[in-house]
């Protein structure tokens, strides 16, 4: 039995579930679907979940904590969602969103346009700040990740751009000696 699979996910108000052939649907503010994973049964009962293993083999007591995990992160963004800043460094880059395209100025000979998944919202602040936010975590995260794979930090200057929270250990340059 996994650890995580035994606890049961809490269903605030306002947010409905339904489950249907192997599918397990969660709206709220957003709606998000999800297949569950074999070896796993789902039962709704008063305002909770419960994961269960459909039988005792290794994969079954895997699945069983993904499957608790996957389903609370799909609650947590149906109600408030998620949320990356991603912060560009360096004297000329730029970002710039307009509609569902967000432009970059990286220092390369061209600018790189980005286009905005479906279910993301994208936010540029004056500071060179870019806020990704959506319900579905995974999405979330791979967003952040696609801009942030156009111009990572490099390790001199820190050019690029970077999570707010990244540290980054900058090498020391060529000494003269």
């Amino acid at each position: 039995m996994s650890r995580i699979g035994k606890k049961p996910v809490d269903i605030p108000a306002g947010v409905k579930v339904a489950l249907n052939d192997g599918v397990i649907t969660v709206e709220g503010k957003s709606k998000l679907a999800m297949t569950l994973p074999p070896h796993v049964a789902v039962e709704v009962k008063e305002n909770q979940l419960l994961v269960t293993q459909a039988d005792d083999t290794r994969n079954a007591g895997a699945m069983h904590g993904l499957a608790r995990s996957l389903i609370n992160n799909m609650v947590i963004g149906v109600t408030t969602g998620f949320r990356k800043e991603l912060a560009i460094v360096g004297i000329g880059y730029k970002a710039a969103l307009s509609g569902k395209k967000l432009t970059l100025s990286l220092g390369y000979s061209h600018t790189i346009e980005f286009p905005v998944p479906e279910g993301i919202t994208l936010t540029v602040t004056p500071e060179n700040k870019i806020i990704v936010e959506g319900a579905d975590k995974q999405l979330v995260g791979e967003t952040a990740a696609e801009i942030r794979r156009f111009r990572p930090p490099e390790p001199y200057k820190g050019k690029g751009i970077r999570y707010v929270d990244e540290r980054i250990v900058l090498k020391e340059g060529k000494s003269v000696g």
